[in-house]
């Protein structure tokens, strides 16, 4: 194809017989043919556009090659009309498409200090063999398809480890993004807890909860394993929760602790009882989600 541009750039030196045989190469492609039949081209349209639909011929041959010298990658040559004769321009693929698909729907996931591969999960991938899960599993079905109806509570998912919390929710999330375009922000929270207290050097602590407590769904797993303190508790927790709350801002928990353990846990400290700082957490936490436990085996 290099060649036949070569001839047509040096078309003034061709005999009448070769141009003419080169004109059929460039005529005989079946969509540029069709394209001419289509658009109605008139022979001096035509001519004009001869040196385009040898363009065309070589971008073509390029792309299904998979030439590394294709520039265009991931975009179809194709055939228009520019002011009286052909051009090239170059469209989409599907493949093209599906792929920027797949990645726009996995950049509305946001996975803090959790596996990576959480952003492929989906509600295909989980496995309902056990009875004990198909409650939790239609229970946030219901939620996805009821998204953004106001009022929308999250779970407060606990049990034991292993037993598939946190790639429920991670499904759930996929399913959020794919089908109604939503951000989910998951979090590992005794990491992030590490992160903000890191943070304290930096001067960074509110950027650091701010960029949690408005994601439009917010996913913190793990609550309870943290090392527990007052500031935690207090001034980072309360805080993303008090704003989710009054935001109205569905959110979900994965927990080894039911809320009435984790209460305990959250009124233990140091210093002594705290009974009631820790029961102004949990009530912020029973406002946003429905508690359910999840049971059965470890499939890790």
């Amino acid at each position: 194809m290099e060649k036949v541009g070569q001839t047509l750039a040096n078309q003034g030196r061709l005999s009448q017989g070769s141009y003419d045989d080169l004109v059929q190469t460039i005529l005989a492609d079946k969509d540029i043919a069709t394209f001419i039949t289509t658009q109605g081209l008139t022979a001096d349209e035509i001519k004009l556009s001869l040196p385009k639909f040898n363009q065309y011929l070589m971008e073509k041959e390029r792309f299904r090659n998979q030439d590394p010298g294709y520039l265009a990658k991931g975009y179809e040559p194709i055939l228009t009309m520019n002011e009286g004769y052909a051009d090239v321009t170059y469209l989409e693929t599907k493949e093209l498409k599906e792929a920027q698909k797949k990645a726009a729907i996995e950049d509305r996931i946001t996975i803090v200090s959790l596996p990576k591969s959480y952003k492929h999960i989906s509600f295909d991938d989980v496995l309902l063999d056990d009875v004990k899960r198909v409650g939790v599993y239609e229970r946030l079905v219901d939620f996805v398809s009821s998204y953004p109806q106001a009022g929308l509570k999250g779970l407060y998912l606990y049990g034991d480890m292993g037993i598939g919390k946190s790639f429920l929710l991670a499904a759930m999330a996929r399913e959020l993004s794919e089908q109604k375009g939503v951000a989910t922000t998951m979090i590992h929270f005794p990491s992030f807890a590490i992160d903000v207290r890191n943070a304290i050097t930096t001067g960074t602590v509110k950027e650091e909860i701010d960029a949690v407590k408005a994601a439009p769904i917010l996913i913190i797993d793990d609550i309870g394993a943290e090392q527990t303190s007052t500031w935690i508790r207090d001034e980072v927790l309360q805080v993303i929760l008090q704003y989710r709350m009054l935001e109205e801002l569905p959110t979900f928990f994965t927990s080894n602790y039911s809320m009435a353990d984790l209460e305990q846990k959250l009124a233990t400290m140091k210093s002594g009882d705290e009974s009631w700082q820790a029961k102004r957490v949990m009530e912020r936490v029973r406002f946003l989600a429905q508690e359910m436990h999840l049971q059965g085996d470890n499939r890790r």
